[in-house]
């Protein structure tokens, strides 16, 4: 049984959705505000997160921000009224699987939720060795880069995303591909927020020059390992 952290201020709205969730299998912990959310994060086990944006006492993004802090592996959606793109762009930056404008059906939280899920067994299935990747080892298990002792800790999308560049590494990869296999849709803020992503590899990676991201505007992208 799959274990969901809920944090949503709305007494009527969260009562629905947990009931909802509740009668598909999973296990929701239900939270009214984002302190109250933190803790609970910080004392239990959760398989994915779903956040209101606009809550009392701490706010969805602060929230996530400090959920990240604690275990970057823990994937998170985000449920929202507003409509604004840079708050969405925001959302997706800070690495939320998903965001859902308000009013929505209970069923598509569910079926995104499932596919979500799903994108995280990947990183579960892959191999348990740890892989070279040029000077790297890349610990998909342990959600890490290494390099010289040094050890950069990875979100749970950039384990997937690493690990997915390297089994199609030295192959042009589709735009499309990319979003619809990672991200679950190649829409206009994914494709934003995968951007983002692929420009913080770019960083983690820079220290050995056998290893490019080179992006083909319009059609894709290749990760080049010598």
């Amino acid at each position: 049984m799959k274990h969901i952290l809920l944090a949503e201020d709305d007494f009527d709205f969260g009562s629905i959705l947990k009931q909802y969730l509740e009668l598909h299998g999973y296990k929701v912990v239900w939270a009214q505000d984002g302190k109250e959310a933190l803790k609970l994060f910080s004392e239990e086990e959760f398989d994915i997160c779903v956040f209101d944006v606009m809550m009392p006492k701490m706010d969805g993004f602060t929230l996530a921000e400090k959920v990240i802090e604690i275990n970057p592996e823990t994937p998170f959606v985000f449920l929202t009224a507003k409509k604004m793109k840079e708050d969405k762009i925001r959302g997706l930056k800070l690495g939320a699987d998903d965001y859902i404008v308000k009013p929505f059906e209970a069923d598509i939280l569910v079926l995104r939720l499932q596919n979500i899920l799903k994108r995280s067994k990947r990183v579960q299935a892959v191999r348990e060795e740890i892989i070279a990747i040029g000077d790297y080892k890349f610990d998909a298990t342990n959600h890490c880069l290494k390099l010289n002792g040094e050890r950069q800790k990875l979100t749970e999308k950039e384990t997937i995303l690493i690990q997915y560049l390297y089994d199609h590494k030295n192959t042009m990869i589709k735009r499309e591909n990319l979003l619809n296999d990672v991200w679950g849709n190649d829409d206009f803020f994914s494709g934003r927020s995968m951007d983002v992503f692929i420009s913080r590899l770019r960083k983690y990676f820079k220290q050995d020059k056998k290893i490019t991201i080179e992006s083909v505007r319009g059609v894709g992208l290749t990760f080049n390992l010598e």
